[in-house]
């Protein structure tokens, strides 16, 4: 089963504000793991993929402003 989220042509600004979206439900989930985890390891591991969506996103966010169109297409595949 697929659930299509994206798919379509947005300016940067709303590209942005999706992405923007997308990552902040993102990290707000492992910011929630990290409070209910009391395994050390788990939370390094949860605080480094926040870390890496705050990079990832810093970094598209760059790539968009240099554009004033962009195509987005985002799909979860359930297994």
């Amino acid at each position: 089963m697929n659930i299509q989220l994206l798919n379509g042509h947005f300016s940067s600004l709303e590209a942005i504000d999706l992405l923007a979206q997308f990552v902040q439900v993102k990290v707000r989930f492992h910011e929630n793991k990290i409070e209910k985890s009391q395994n050390e390891e788990d939370i390094k591991m949860r605080e480094k993929r926040i870390k890496q969506l705050q990079q990832d996103f810093f970094e598209a966010k760059q790539q968009l402003l240099k554009q004033p169109t962009t195509g987005l297409n985002a799909e979860i595949k359930i297994n």
